[in-house]
């Protein structure tokens, strides 16, 4: 059937998140700053890594492909928010509103599946820490990852697939920053119960079960780490584990709240702020608390400087 040019649009128009030219401005420093950080975070994460052999382990191993995630995501919406807060009008094309639909779901997915992963490290590593080496073999590690990115790659593939193609009788106005799959939906003049029904199941698979497993693995290791004798080792766990907690019960409570149930009220504001916090604060923090607090992590960071300083003299 041939396309109805007053059905089907060849560009969205984006509102952002101010029309205020001075509130624009300090949001471009504010977000080219955070992106900045983001970058130089997790880069560093990736060089260390792959610079001192003593990090080639199972959780660093799972840090890095988050750290390459979290980059690509980053990058997959932030550069086009710095340009558009420096333009009059926001608009994007729809085929590259569509690749941004693809690449950041994909890259989302790929995240909650991999923090799954590093619970279930975390667990055999507290709880069962004698077998630790034999259970998470090179070849599992390698299987989780892999899994991780081609379910979050499926995922991206089919919700991409049945949101683009959905008419908007000509409405082209999207009240967002992003091309993201809510605000997509809303503009459908068509029935969506297709749309809502793999929303929820996308959010089955990708989102409630890596968090039940990451609840389960986070409760036999509090319940390990109440065992222990020493106060000074349980003030030391607890403190580890509630940084990660914190931000993997934020990452995982906000998705479910706002895509469990596609037919809520929740409004336009209430979406931008959580694509917000993925896309902006999530790859940002994530360097902090997994890495750059590990004092394997900053071990290796003094070795290679101090490296650097005698290679100079």
């Amino acid at each position: 059937m041939q396309r109805d040019n007053r059905t089907w649009v060849s560009e969205f128009i984006l509102m952002g998140l101010s029309s205020d030219r001075q509130t624009q401005a300090g949001l471009f420093v504010l977000f080219g700053a955070t992106y900045l950080l983001t970058l130089l975070g997790n880069g560093l994460i990736l060089l260390l890594i792959g610079l001192d052999t003593r990090l080639h382990l199972p959780m660093y191993f799972f840090l890095c492909h988050l750290s390459i995630v979290d980059i690509c995501y980053t990058s997959s919406g932030v550069p086009q928010m710095l340009v558009h807060f420096l333009l009059e009008k926001k608009t994007i094309s729809l085929a590259r509103c569509g690749a941004q639909h693809f690449f950041s779901l994909a890259l989302a997915g790929t995240e909650f599946l991999l923090l799954g992963a590093m619970a279930y490290d975390r667990y055999v590593a507290v709880c069962d820490p004698l077998r630790y080496t034999s259970v998470m073999s090179p070849r599992l590690c390698v299987a989780l990852a892999a899994v991780s990115w081609l379910v979050g790659l499926a995922n991206s593939t089919v919700q991409t697939a049945i949101t683009m193609r959905l008419p908007t009788c000509g409405h082209n106005v999207l009240n967002h920053v992003a091309c993201e799959t809510l605000a997509l939906v809303r503009l459908a003049c068509v029935d969506i119960t297709l749309n809502q029904m793999v929303i929820v199941a996308s959010s089955v698979v990708v989102l409630l079960v890596p968090c039940c497993l990451v609840s389960l693995s986070y409760t036999h290791i509090v319940a390990a780490i109440l065992r222990i004798r020493s106060t000074q080792g349980r003030r030391k766990a607890f403190g580890t584990c509630a940084s990660h907690l914190t931000v993997v019960s934020m990452s995982y409570g906000m998705a479910l709240f706002t895509y469990i149930q596609p037919r809520s009220t929740a409004s336009a504001e209430q979406d931008k702020i959580v694509v917000l916090f993925y896309a902006v604060v999530t790859p940002m923090l994530n360097p902090l608390i997994y890495s750059l607090r590990n004092k394997d992590v900053k071990a290796a960071l003094s070795r290679i400087l101090m490296k650097t300083s005698e290679l100079k003299h």
